[in-house]
């Protein structure tokens, strides 16, 4: 892979190749990939999803919305650190090509922003409520309709690839979705295969996939633009990742490891004594220990350790990428940054801490049983609704639901049972915690 190709410009149905020293520098390609991303209503929605507490009543722990950003923000620094280094090493981009420092900067914040748009409610267990419902639930009654790799797709239902089908997918009037660069969907894509074969290898890049059979298509065309090293020929395809990938990767992992951290503290899920003894740890070489002794409040105490240990790990896994970079351009490089890590010991006891104490505290068990009894309930209703038209069993009732949600309405034109059923899912997984309880209330009667 090189990086000309792999820093493509272009968008979906340009007819012309655009040049980045052609770029308006007042308003850069990438630049715009960002503000298209933070004006759509599938990022909007991500103020209403969890991140750490389902339906969280505390106004300082952070939802999926404000940990996107904070994830682009990260990755924004990241990617310019990153970008300095490569233009000094690969000097013909800036001066043949005109690329900048703030280029990789700008394809790391806009992929970052977006890393999360395609998630369902309810956090993970949203992702295997869809799932479980088309291997367990009433959507099996489905699988003799489908090809292996569309039912694959339904039963492992990823957010991952949700998300891409949110960034690219053609409606009326729309085509090409949110049309960004290719180099930001690339950056953007962390596991460039389909659904099968399931986990193929320890690739880092096998351990999930990125795109539903509904964009396989678009996908192929962009891993194309982009010079994407195929990592497997056939009927089921996979490519290496895009470099920039291990960067949006690394801002994600620095945020939930470091930031999720901090809500468990200001939850009081974690002893702050204990937790500020494990932040200490990671930043034990960089701290200012007379700064550090001068701060009274364990929330300045916090903030201080917090923001050390941030940029703590942006300066290593700056310094990891640029290492391996022959490596990762070659297709070579299967793991994540930070298992490469010097601090991979301190990171793990946090992450571990962050398990035992937060995602798996009474709380968030008990509202993520509810998320899943609701999601299951709201697929049973749109698929009768949607896919019992002309039947006998089309009620009354499944009619309303389906003038009642304007957002299904599209799909009933679709050929395929694949179709219908990958849109219902994919507008399931759009809903906010907020929603799903409203809807689920709705359709139980429970509320007008």
């Amino acid at each position: 892979m090189n990086w000309e190709q792999l820093l493509s410009l272009k968008r979906f149905g340009d007819k012309h190749k655009r040049l980045r020293k052609e770029q308006n520098e007042t308003r850069l390609g990438f630049e715009v990939d960002y503000d298209r991303i933070i004006f759509s209503s599938a990022f909007r929605s991500l103020q209403d999803k969890t991140q750490v507490i389902p339906l969280s009543k505390t106004d300082f722990v952070h939802t999926r919305l404000t940990h996107s950003l904070e994830v682009s923000v990260v990755g924004r620094s990241l990617g310019r650190l990153t970008g300095q280094k490569l233009l000094e090493k690969h000097p013909h981009l800036r001066d043949t090509f005109g690329y900048q420092m703030n280029d990789f900067g700008a394809i790391v914040a806009a992929a970052a922003l977006a890393h999360d748009i395609g998630n369902p409610p309810f956090g993970h267990s949203g992702e295997k409520a869809i799932g479980e419902y088309f291997s367990h639930g009433n959507g099996k009654r489905f699988k003799e309709q489908l090809t292996d790799e569309q039912y694959q797709d339904l039963i492992k239902f990823e957010g991952n690839a949700n998300g891409f089908k949110i960034l690219t997918e053609n409606r009326p009037g729309i085509e090409g979705g949110l049309r960004l660069s290719y180099a930001t969907l690339g950056a953007f894509t962390k596991y460039p295969k389909e659904s099968l074969p399931h986990k193929p290898s320890a690739k880092i890049g096998d351990k999930k996939f990125g795109f539903f059979q509904s964009e396989k298509e678009i996908f192929e065309e962009v891993a194309e633009e982009l010079g994407l090293e195929k990592t497997r020929e056939g009927q089921n395809i996979g490519y290496s990742r895009h470099p920039l990938a291990f960067l949006v990767e690394a801002a994600d992992d620095i945020c939930y490891t470091i930031i999720d951290f901090e809500d468990g503290i200001n939850l009081g899920l974690i002893d702050e004594d204990y937790a500020l003894e494990y932040l200490i740890k990671l930043v034990k070489d960089n701290i200012n220990t007379s700064k550090y002794n001068q701060l009274k409040s364990t929330a300045d105490r916090l903030a201080y350790l917090r923001a050390l240990a941030i940029n703590t790990l942006i300066t290593e896994a700056a310094e990891i990428f640029l290492k391996n970079e022959e490596a990762i351009l070659n297709g070579q490089f299967h793991q994540s940054l930070f298992d490469k890590s010097s601090y991979e010991a301190q990171i793990k006891d946090i992450i571990k801490i962050s398990i035992e104490k937060i995602y798996q505290s009474e709380e968030v068990i008990s509202k993520e049983i509810a998320g899943y009894r609701m999601l299951s309930y709201l697929l049973d209703i749109y698929t009768k609704a949607l896919l019992a038209e002309g039947q006998e069993e089309n009620s009354n009732f499944t009619r309303l639901v389906l003038k009642s949600v304007p957002e299904l309405r599209p799909l009933q034109d679709k050929n395929s049972v694949y179709g219908k059923l990958i849109g219902i899912c994919s507008y399931t997984a759009s809903l906010t915690d907020g929603m799903t309880v409203a809807s689920f209330k709705k359709y139980q009667g429970q509320s007008l």
